[in-house]
């Protein structure tokens, strides 16, 4: 009898074991990919559609420069069946995060590994020590260009049969056609601007791909950085101001984490009007498509 109970009770303690280990799975027992910011998510999203629980960790509207994990977030990611993050050093708060679950064998997939980053060219160069904007950094904002997010969706999609036997490949050809067609008719909206006329001032260095992709000559940033983090000195706005009056800018396009005391002084300083563009937060529908083509219009709105 004692010997029945002794098999009883450890079966018992097994199954309770087993129970409590985590499970990268859903809550319907769908695998879980995680996705550190909401533009990138959008796209995870139409890709994956409900073959996967999609869970994206920093909320829409923040910047993901500054943005901090809570405890939930960092569980989130060691549970994970996929991480999808952006790289480059966009998601500054998680790089702890992420390398700690890379080190536990979670699968991370880095967007930036499979498009063409863009470098810090000479001329945006500015001798401030600060390593943001060193010549050669390398750029994050992959998302402001739609054909660099043709080839990460061809990646991930790659990715996801290879890794999790997920089969998105219909979704990809979908979705890559889209962003081309998208890409198409960003350049149709963007025509009426001249060439004279296409030169960008901006909160941060967050337009360099848009830029390339849709030749526009980037001028200068209030915050001469790739990332919202750097200051802003008072050399570097003095320098601006030269910069934005020699070149005949038509206006300054802040974004997220943008100064507004240092938007308003450079706008007083060079009579130049101050538009803010959503570089990092998704429209209401929540679409990539609607983002780009809204972030098209205002520009065209304040180059006009």
């Amino acid at each position: 009898m004692k010997n029945i109970w002794l098999v009883f009770s450890i079966i018992i303690v097994a199954v309770l074991v087993v129970g409590c280990q985590p499970l990268k799975t859903g809550s319907d027992n769908r695998k879980t990919v995680v996705v550190t910011y909401s533009v990138l998510g959008s796209l995870v999203k139409e890709l994956v559609g409900d073959k996967a629980e999609i869970i994206v960790s920093i909320p829409n509207g923040q910047d993901p420069h500054e943005w901090q994990p809570s405890a939930r977030d960092i569980e989130n990611i060691n549970n994970a069946s996929l991480v999808v993050c952006n790289g480059l050093g966009l998601e500054n708060g998680l790089i702890k995060t992420l390398e700690a679950a890379s080190q536990k064998r979670v699968p991370i997939f880095s967007a930036t590994d499979y498009v063409m980053v863009r470098h810090v060219g000479s001329e945006e160069g500015i001798p401030s020590g600060d390593p943001d904007q060193a010549i050669g950094a390398a750029d994050p904002h992959v998302w402001m260009d739609p054909i660099s997010m043709q080839s990460m969706v061809a990646a991930l999609a790659s990715h996801l049969k290879s890794e999790l036997n997920i089969e998105v490949g219909d979704d990809s050809k979908r979705l890559q056609t889209e962003l081309a067609d998208l890409d198409q008719e960003i350049r149709q909206t963007l025509n009426p601007i001249p060439e004279s006329s296409r030169k960008l001032v901006t909160g941060h260095e967050s337009l360099g791909y848009f830029a390339e992709r849709y030749n526009f000559k980037l001028i200068g940033a209030i915050v001469p950085s790739i990332s919202t983090q750097a200051a802003v000195s008072a050399a570097d706005m003095a320098s601006l101001k030269t910069l934005i009056q020699e070149n005949q800018v038509k206006a300054i396009f802040t974004e997220l984490g943008t100064s507004p005391a240092a938007a308003k002084a450079i706008s007083e300083e060079t009579h130049v009007k101050v538009i803010e563009l959503n570089t990092h937060k998704l429209p209401p529908d929540g679409r990539y498509d609607t983002f780009m083509k809204s972030l098209a219009l205002d520009i065209v709105e304040g180059l006009k």
